[in-house]
Protein backbone atom coordinates (compact mmCIF):
# COMPACT_ATOMS: atom_id res chain seq x y z
CA UNK A 1 0.00 0.00 0.00
CA UNK A 2 1.63 3.22 -1.18
CA UNK A 3 1.28 6.07 1.27
CA UNK A 4 0.28 9.57 0.34
CA UNK A 5 1.83 11.70 3.09
CA UNK A 6 -0.27 14.70 2.07
CA UNK A 7 -3.64 13.03 2.15
CA UNK A 8 -3.98 12.40 5.88
CA UNK A 9 -2.87 15.66 7.47
CA UNK A 10 -4.96 16.25 10.60
CA UNK A 11 -4.58 18.24 13.80
CA UNK A 12 -1.14 16.77 14.39
CA UNK A 13 0.29 19.96 15.82
CA UNK A 14 -2.32 20.59 18.49
CA UNK A 15 -2.01 17.35 20.36
CA UNK A 16 1.18 15.36 20.78
CA UNK A 17 -0.81 12.17 21.07
CA UNK A 18 -2.64 12.90 17.83
CA UNK A 19 0.61 13.83 16.17
CA UNK A 20 1.98 10.39 16.92
CA UNK A 21 -0.92 8.87 14.95
CA UNK A 22 -0.37 10.96 11.83
CA UNK A 23 3.35 11.57 11.69
CA UNK A 24 3.53 9.93 8.28
CA UNK A 25 1.49 12.88 7.02
CA UNK A 26 4.53 15.11 7.41
CA UNK A 27 6.30 13.39 4.47
CA UNK A 28 6.26 15.56 1.39
CA UNK A 29 4.49 18.30 3.30
CA UNK A 30 7.85 19.43 4.63
CA UNK A 31 9.67 19.25 1.30
CA UNK A 32 12.46 21.72 0.54
CA UNK A 33 12.83 22.98 4.14
CA UNK A 34 16.57 22.46 3.95
CA UNK A 35 17.17 25.11 1.30
CA UNK A 36 15.16 27.91 2.89
CA UNK A 37 16.54 30.70 5.01
CA UNK A 38 17.34 29.55 8.55
CA UNK A 39 16.26 32.96 9.83
CA UNK A 40 12.62 32.08 9.14
CA UNK A 41 10.64 29.88 11.49
CA UNK A 42 10.02 26.31 10.42
CA UNK A 43 6.27 26.89 10.69
CA UNK A 44 6.45 29.80 8.24
CA UNK A 45 8.56 27.75 5.87
CA UNK A 46 5.97 25.00 6.04
CA UNK A 47 3.14 27.32 4.98
CA UNK A 48 5.09 28.57 1.95
CA UNK A 49 6.41 25.21 0.82
CA UNK A 50 3.38 23.02 1.20
CA UNK A 51 1.87 23.97 -2.14
CA UNK A 52 5.23 23.46 -3.87
CA UNK A 53 5.44 19.93 -2.49
CA UNK A 54 1.89 19.13 -3.55
CA UNK A 55 2.52 20.45 -7.03
CA UNK A 56 5.66 18.34 -7.43
CA UNK A 57 3.76 15.19 -6.57
CA UNK A 58 0.76 15.96 -8.77
CA UNK A 59 2.91 16.81 -11.77
CA UNK A 60 4.46 13.37 -11.76
CA UNK A 61 7.98 14.76 -11.75
CA UNK A 62 9.79 11.83 -10.12
CA UNK A 63 13.14 13.57 -9.95
CA UNK A 64 11.64 16.60 -8.21
CA UNK A 65 9.82 14.34 -5.78
CA UNK A 66 12.98 12.39 -4.97
CA UNK A 67 14.95 15.61 -4.47
CA UNK A 68 12.28 16.92 -2.10
CA UNK A 69 12.17 13.77 0.02
CA UNK A 70 15.97 13.69 0.25
CA UNK A 71 15.82 17.22 1.65
CA UNK A 72 13.25 16.06 4.18
CA UNK A 73 15.44 13.15 5.19
CA UNK A 74 18.34 15.49 5.87
CA UNK A 75 16.17 18.00 7.71
CA UNK A 76 14.53 15.41 9.92
CA UNK A 77 17.79 13.67 10.69
CA UNK A 78 16.85 10.33 9.14
CA UNK A 79 13.33 10.16 10.57
CA UNK A 80 12.09 6.60 9.82
CA UNK A 81 8.80 7.59 8.15
CA UNK A 82 10.68 9.72 5.63
CA UNK A 83 13.22 6.94 5.03
CA UNK A 84 10.23 4.70 4.27
CA UNK A 85 9.07 7.24 1.67
CA UNK A 86 12.51 7.11 0.10
CA UNK A 87 12.38 3.31 -0.01
CA UNK A 88 9.08 3.45 -1.88
CA UNK A 89 10.38 5.96 -4.39
CA UNK A 90 13.53 3.97 -5.08
CA UNK A 91 11.62 0.70 -5.37
CA UNK A 92 9.06 2.19 -7.77
CA UNK A 93 11.92 3.50 -9.92
CA UNK A 94 13.57 0.09 -10.02
CA UNK A 95 16.56 1.20 -7.96
CA UNK A 96 16.74 -2.00 -5.92
CA UNK A 97 20.02 -1.26 -4.18
CA UNK A 98 18.91 2.09 -2.75
CA UNK A 99 15.48 0.73 -1.86
CA UNK A 100 17.03 -2.12 0.09
CA UNK A 101 19.46 0.27 1.76
CA UNK A 102 16.57 2.47 2.91
CA UNK A 103 14.55 -0.46 4.27
CA UNK A 104 17.67 -1.78 6.00
CA UNK A 105 18.18 1.63 7.61
CA UNK A 106 14.68 1.49 9.12
CA UNK A 107 15.45 -1.91 10.59
CA UNK A 108 18.80 -0.70 11.94
CA UNK A 109 16.94 2.07 13.79
CA UNK A 110 15.03 -0.57 15.73
CA UNK A 111 11.82 0.04 13.81
CA UNK A 112 9.34 -2.32 12.13
CA UNK A 113 7.26 -0.69 9.40
CA UNK A 114 4.66 -3.31 8.43
CA UNK A 115 2.72 -0.79 6.34
CA UNK A 116 5.78 -0.25 4.16
CA UNK A 117 5.98 -3.98 3.43
CA UNK A 118 2.51 -3.85 1.87
CA UNK A 119 3.74 -1.55 -0.89
CA UNK A 120 3.81 -3.69 -4.07
CA UNK A 121 7.17 -2.30 -5.18
CA UNK A 122 8.69 -3.05 -1.78
CA UNK A 123 7.10 -6.50 -1.62
CA UNK A 124 8.70 -7.29 -4.98
CA UNK A 125 12.10 -7.18 -3.25
CA UNK A 126 11.32 -10.28 -1.21
CA UNK A 127 13.58 -12.54 -3.28
CA UNK A 128 16.66 -10.64 -2.20
CA UNK A 129 18.70 -12.20 0.67
CA UNK A 130 19.13 -8.69 2.06
CA UNK A 131 15.35 -8.24 2.16
CA UNK A 132 14.97 -11.54 4.01
CA UNK A 133 17.47 -10.27 6.59
CA UNK A 134 15.47 -7.07 6.96
CA UNK A 135 12.27 -9.05 7.54
CA UNK A 136 14.04 -10.98 10.28
CA UNK A 137 15.25 -7.75 11.88
CA UNK A 138 11.72 -6.27 11.71
CA UNK A 139 10.42 -9.33 13.57
CA UNK A 140 13.16 -8.95 16.19
CA UNK A 141 12.33 -5.27 16.61
CA UNK A 142 8.73 -6.19 17.45
CA UNK A 143 9.65 -8.73 20.12
CA UNK A 144 8.36 -7.76 23.58
CA UNK A 145 10.82 -6.29 26.07
CA UNK A 146 9.72 -5.87 29.68
CA UNK A 147 12.21 -4.61 32.26
CA UNK A 148 9.78 -2.59 34.39
CA UNK A 149 7.22 -3.63 36.98
CA UNK A 150 3.77 -2.29 37.76
CA UNK A 151 3.82 0.31 40.55
CA UNK A 152 0.04 0.82 40.65
CA UNK A 153 -3.03 0.94 38.40
CA UNK A 154 -5.34 3.95 38.33
CA UNK A 155 -8.91 3.12 39.26
CA UNK A 156 -10.77 5.32 36.78
CA UNK A 157 -10.49 4.40 33.08
CA UNK A 158 -11.75 7.85 31.99
CA UNK A 159 -8.89 9.69 33.67
CA UNK A 160 -6.77 9.38 30.51
CA UNK A 161 -3.54 10.10 32.37
CA UNK A 162 -1.09 12.34 30.53
CA UNK A 163 1.70 13.55 32.84
CA UNK A 164 3.03 12.60 36.25
CA UNK A 165 5.26 14.11 38.94
CA UNK A 166 6.00 13.48 42.61
CA UNK A 167 5.30 15.47 45.76
CA UNK A 168 7.93 14.56 48.37
CA UNK A 169 5.99 16.31 51.16
CA UNK A 170 2.94 14.05 50.93
CA UNK A 171 4.87 11.16 49.36
CA UNK A 172 2.32 10.96 46.55
CA UNK A 173 2.15 11.42 42.79
CA UNK A 174 0.28 14.16 40.95
CA UNK A 175 -1.20 13.09 37.61
CA UNK A 176 -3.01 15.16 35.00
CA UNK A 177 -6.29 13.98 33.50
CA UNK A 178 -7.19 14.84 29.91
CA UNK A 179 -10.82 13.74 29.82
CA UNK A 180 -11.75 14.85 33.35
CA UNK A 181 -9.94 18.22 33.16
CA UNK A 182 -8.19 17.90 36.50
CA UNK A 183 -5.15 16.85 38.50
CA UNK A 184 -5.37 13.90 40.85
CA UNK A 185 -3.17 12.98 43.80
CA UNK A 186 -2.27 9.28 43.95
CA UNK A 187 -0.52 7.41 46.76
CA UNK A 188 2.16 4.82 46.05
CA UNK A 189 -0.55 2.22 46.65
CA UNK A 190 -2.74 3.72 43.93
CA UNK A 191 -5.37 5.49 46.05
CA UNK A 192 -6.53 8.60 44.19
CA UNK A 193 -8.13 11.86 45.30
CA UNK A 194 -8.78 15.09 43.41
CA UNK A 195 -6.11 17.79 43.78
CA UNK A 196 -7.21 20.64 41.50
CA UNK A 197 -9.57 21.35 38.61
CA UNK A 198 -8.59 23.06 35.39
CA UNK A 199 -9.50 26.75 35.86
CA UNK A 200 -10.99 26.86 32.37
CA UNK A 201 -12.35 23.30 32.38
CA UNK A 202 -9.97 22.32 29.58
CA UNK A 203 -7.94 19.10 29.32
CA UNK A 204 -4.91 19.19 31.59
CA UNK A 205 -1.63 18.02 30.09
CA UNK A 206 1.73 18.90 31.69
CA UNK A 207 2.63 18.97 35.37
CA UNK A 208 5.76 19.73 37.40
CA UNK A 209 6.09 19.92 41.17
CA UNK A 210 8.34 22.61 42.67
CA UNK A 211 8.57 21.20 46.18
CA UNK A 212 11.09 23.76 47.57
CA UNK A 213 8.67 26.55 46.71
CA UNK A 214 5.49 24.58 47.54
CA UNK A 215 3.90 25.11 44.12
CA UNK A 216 2.73 23.00 41.19
CA UNK A 217 3.01 24.11 37.57
CA UNK A 218 0.62 22.63 35.01
CA UNK A 219 -0.93 23.39 31.63
CA UNK A 220 -4.51 23.42 30.41
CA UNK A 221 -5.14 23.14 26.66
CA UNK A 222 -8.34 23.52 24.62
CA UNK A 223 -7.10 21.31 21.81
CA UNK A 224 -8.37 22.07 18.33
CA UNK A 225 -11.33 19.85 17.50
CA UNK A 226 -11.40 18.27 20.96
CA UNK A 227 -15.02 17.72 21.97
CA UNK A 228 -14.44 18.11 25.72
CA UNK A 229 -13.42 21.76 25.29
CA UNK A 230 -15.83 24.49 24.11
CA UNK A 231 -15.41 25.20 20.41
CA UNK A 232 -15.04 28.90 21.19
CA UNK A 233 -11.89 28.07 23.18
CA UNK A 234 -10.19 25.79 20.66
CA UNK A 235 -6.58 26.76 20.05
CA UNK A 236 -6.11 28.36 23.48
CA UNK A 237 -3.89 27.16 26.30
CA UNK A 238 -2.42 28.42 29.55
CA UNK A 239 0.29 27.81 32.10
CA UNK A 240 -1.19 27.57 35.60
CA UNK A 241 0.34 27.46 39.07
CA UNK A 242 -1.27 25.93 42.18
CA UNK A 243 -0.38 25.81 45.86
CA UNK A 244 1.15 22.39 46.44
CA UNK A 245 -0.71 21.72 49.68
CA UNK A 246 -4.17 23.16 49.10
CA UNK A 247 -4.52 23.03 45.30
CA UNK A 248 -5.49 26.71 45.29
CA UNK A 249 -4.86 28.52 41.98
CA UNK A 250 -2.06 31.07 42.39
CA UNK A 251 -1.29 32.19 38.82
CA UNK A 252 -2.57 31.73 35.29
CA UNK A 253 -0.51 32.83 32.28
CA UNK A 254 -2.31 32.69 28.94
CA UNK A 255 -0.40 31.11 26.08
CA UNK A 256 -0.01 32.64 22.60
CA UNK A 257 -2.88 32.43 20.15
CA UNK A 258 -3.30 28.98 18.55
CA UNK A 259 -0.95 27.39 21.05
CA UNK A 260 -0.86 24.04 22.83
CA UNK A 261 1.37 24.47 25.87
CA UNK A 262 1.78 20.77 26.41
CA UNK A 263 4.98 20.09 28.34
CA UNK A 264 7.04 21.61 31.17
CA UNK A 265 10.48 21.39 32.78
CA UNK A 266 11.66 23.35 35.82
CA UNK A 267 15.05 25.01 36.27
CA UNK A 268 16.90 25.03 39.58
CA UNK A 269 15.69 28.62 40.04
CA UNK A 270 12.08 27.52 39.71
CA UNK A 271 11.52 28.94 36.23
CA UNK A 272 9.13 26.97 34.03
CA UNK A 273 10.36 25.96 30.57
CA UNK A 274 7.24 25.32 28.49
CA UNK A 275 6.93 23.88 24.98
CA UNK A 276 4.16 24.66 22.50
CA UNK A 277 3.44 21.60 20.39
CA UNK A 278 1.16 23.60 18.11
CA UNK A 279 3.10 26.80 17.44
CA UNK A 280 6.56 25.27 17.72
CA UNK A 281 7.84 27.67 20.38
CA UNK A 282 9.71 27.05 23.63
CA UNK A 283 9.07 29.56 26.43
CA UNK A 284 10.35 30.51 29.87
CA UNK A 285 8.13 31.78 32.67
CA UNK A 286 10.24 33.37 35.40
CA UNK A 287 9.56 32.44 38.99
CA UNK A 288 8.63 36.00 39.89
CA UNK A 289 5.34 37.71 40.51
CA UNK A 290 3.77 38.88 37.27
CA UNK A 291 6.26 37.01 35.10
CA UNK A 292 5.04 36.26 31.60
CA UNK A 293 6.06 33.82 28.88
CA UNK A 294 9.29 34.72 27.11
CA UNK A 295 10.22 32.83 23.95
CA UNK A 296 13.70 31.28 24.17
CA UNK A 297 14.00 29.43 20.84
CA UNK A 298 14.76 30.68 17.34
CA UNK A 299 12.00 28.88 15.44
CA UNK A 300 13.76 25.58 14.76
CA UNK A 301 11.04 23.32 16.15
CA UNK A 302 7.96 21.87 14.49
CA UNK A 303 6.38 20.20 17.51
CA UNK A 304 8.56 20.46 20.66
CA UNK A 305 7.69 18.10 23.49
CA UNK A 306 8.91 17.66 27.09
CA UNK A 307 12.08 19.72 27.74
CA UNK A 308 14.82 18.31 29.98
CA UNK A 309 17.31 20.55 31.76
CA UNK A 310 20.89 19.58 30.88
CA UNK A 311 23.63 18.83 33.42
CA UNK A 312 24.99 22.39 33.35
CA UNK A 313 21.59 23.83 34.28
CA UNK A 314 21.79 26.29 31.38
CA UNK A 315 21.10 24.26 28.25
CA UNK A 316 17.84 22.44 27.57
CA UNK A 317 17.28 19.18 25.69
CA UNK A 318 14.17 19.61 23.54
CA UNK A 319 12.67 16.62 21.74
CA UNK A 320 10.89 17.55 18.53
CA UNK A 321 8.35 14.90 17.57
CA UNK A 322 9.50 14.95 13.94
CA UNK A 323 13.08 16.26 13.98
CA UNK A 324 14.65 14.42 16.91
CA UNK A 325 16.39 15.80 20.00
CA UNK A 326 18.04 19.24 20.08
CA UNK A 327 20.27 20.85 22.67
CA UNK A 328 18.96 24.41 23.04
CA UNK A 329 20.97 27.34 24.39
CA UNK A 330 18.31 29.79 25.67
CA UNK A 331 20.88 32.59 25.87
CA UNK A 332 21.56 32.51 22.13
CA UNK A 333 18.47 30.61 20.89
CA UNK A 334 20.83 28.31 18.98
CA UNK A 335 20.23 24.56 18.75
CA UNK A 336 22.41 21.57 18.04
CA UNK A 337 20.65 18.40 16.93
CA UNK A 338 21.89 15.24 18.62
CA UNK A 339 23.60 12.83 16.26
CA UNK A 340 21.85 9.46 16.10
CA UNK A 341 24.40 8.17 13.56
CA UNK A 342 21.59 6.33 11.68
CA UNK A 343 21.54 3.81 14.52
CA UNK A 344 19.15 5.41 17.00
CA UNK A 345 15.59 6.52 16.24
CA UNK A 346 15.06 9.84 18.04
CA UNK A 347 11.66 10.68 16.57
CA UNK A 348 8.27 10.41 18.23
CA UNK A 349 9.46 11.28 21.74
CA UNK A 350 6.74 12.61 24.05
CA UNK A 351 8.45 12.63 27.46
CA UNK A 352 12.19 13.25 27.94
CA UNK A 353 14.17 13.18 31.22
CA UNK A 354 17.86 13.68 31.98
CA UNK A 355 19.49 11.35 34.49
CA UNK A 356 23.24 10.83 35.03
CA UNK A 357 24.24 11.33 31.38
CA UNK A 358 21.25 9.33 30.13
CA UNK A 359 18.18 10.66 28.35
CA UNK A 360 15.10 8.61 29.25
CA UNK A 361 12.32 8.81 26.67
CA UNK A 362 8.72 7.73 26.29
CA UNK A 363 8.62 7.18 22.56
CA UNK A 364 5.03 6.83 21.42
CA UNK A 365 5.67 7.94 17.84
CA UNK A 366 8.01 5.10 17.01
CA UNK A 367 7.05 1.75 15.54
CA UNK A 368 6.72 -0.10 17.83
CA UNK A 369 6.09 2.33 20.68
CA UNK A 370 8.59 2.00 23.49
CA UNK A 371 10.16 3.40 26.63
CA UNK A 372 13.91 3.73 26.17
CA UNK A 373 17.01 5.49 27.42
CA UNK A 374 19.96 6.85 25.44
CA UNK A 375 23.47 7.22 26.80
CA UNK A 376 25.13 10.51 25.88
CA UNK A 377 28.78 11.09 25.02
CA UNK A 378 30.84 13.50 27.22
CA UNK A 379 29.91 16.46 24.99
CA UNK A 380 26.21 15.58 25.38
CA UNK A 381 25.69 16.04 21.65
CA UNK A 382 25.88 12.41 20.46
CA UNK A 383 24.09 9.20 21.34
CA UNK A 384 26.50 6.44 22.34
CA UNK A 385 24.11 3.57 23.05
CA UNK A 386 20.50 2.77 23.86
CA UNK A 387 18.69 0.54 26.33
CA UNK A 388 15.08 -0.50 25.85
CA UNK A 389 13.00 -0.44 29.02
CA UNK A 390 9.67 -1.62 27.61
CA UNK A 391 8.47 -2.43 24.11
CA UNK A 392 5.55 -4.25 22.50
CA UNK A 393 4.08 -5.58 25.74
CA UNK A 394 0.34 -6.13 26.30
CA UNK A 395 0.30 -3.45 29.00
CA UNK A 396 2.36 -0.69 27.36
CA UNK A 397 -0.28 0.79 25.07
CA UNK A 398 0.44 4.48 24.50
CA UNK A 399 3.10 5.53 27.06
CA UNK A 400 3.06 9.27 27.74
CA UNK A 401 5.26 10.78 30.47
CA UNK A 402 7.28 9.85 33.52
CA UNK A 403 9.27 11.09 36.47
CA UNK A 404 12.69 10.19 37.88
CA UNK A 405 12.42 9.50 41.59
CA UNK A 406 15.74 8.58 43.18
CA UNK A 407 16.99 5.46 41.44
CA UNK A 408 13.59 4.72 39.87
CA UNK A 409 11.81 5.92 36.77
CA UNK A 410 8.01 5.90 36.98
CA UNK A 411 6.05 6.27 33.75
CA UNK A 412 2.46 6.16 32.53
CA UNK A 413 1.61 3.17 30.33
CA UNK A 414 -1.67 2.35 28.64
CA UNK A 415 -2.73 6.00 28.83
CA UNK A 416 -5.77 5.47 26.61
CA UNK A 417 -4.89 7.82 23.75
CA UNK A 418 -4.95 4.94 21.26
CA UNK A 419 -8.66 4.42 21.98
CA UNK A 420 -9.66 8.00 21.10
CA UNK A 421 -10.52 9.52 17.74
CA UNK A 422 -9.27 12.93 16.63
CA UNK A 423 -12.09 14.65 18.54
CA UNK A 424 -11.21 13.01 21.84
CA UNK A 425 -14.16 10.62 21.77
CA UNK A 426 -13.80 6.89 22.38
CA UNK A 427 -13.67 5.11 19.03
CA UNK A 428 -16.55 2.88 18.03
CA UNK A 429 -15.86 -0.61 19.29
CA UNK A 430 -13.08 0.59 21.61
CA UNK A 431 -13.05 0.70 25.39
CA UNK A 432 -10.93 2.68 27.82
CA UNK A 433 -9.06 0.68 30.43
CA UNK A 434 -7.27 2.01 33.53
CA UNK A 435 -3.85 3.52 32.98
CA UNK A 436 -0.89 1.73 34.55
CA UNK A 437 2.09 3.40 36.22
CA UNK A 438 5.27 1.38 35.72
CA UNK A 439 8.55 1.48 37.66
CA UNK A 440 12.02 0.86 36.22
CA UNK A 441 15.14 0.58 38.36
CA UNK A 442 17.71 2.97 36.89
CA UNK A 443 20.64 1.43 38.74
Amino acid sequence: MTRDPLSSLRHWHYNPSMLRKSLAALGLLLAAFAQTSPSREAKEQLADLRQQAIAARKSGDKQARLAAVLKIERLLNGEPHVVANLAQIYAAAGDTDRALAAVSQIAALGQADDGLLQDPAIAALNKSPQFVAVMKRFAENKMPVSRATTAFVLAGPRILAEDIDYDPHSKSFLITSVLEDKIIRVTREGKATDFAQSPSRWPMLAIKVDAPRDVVWATEVAMEGFASAPKSDWGRSALVCFDLHSGKLLRRIAGPAKSALGDIALTAEGDAIVSDGAGGGVYRARNVAGGQLQRIDGGDFLSPQTPAIAYDGKHVFVPDYARGIALLDPATKQVQWLDGEKKYALNGIDGLYYNHNWLIATQNGSSPERVIRFRLDPTQTRIMSEEIIERATPTLGDPTHGVVLGDDFYYIANSGWSELDEHGNVKAGSKLSPARVMRFKLR
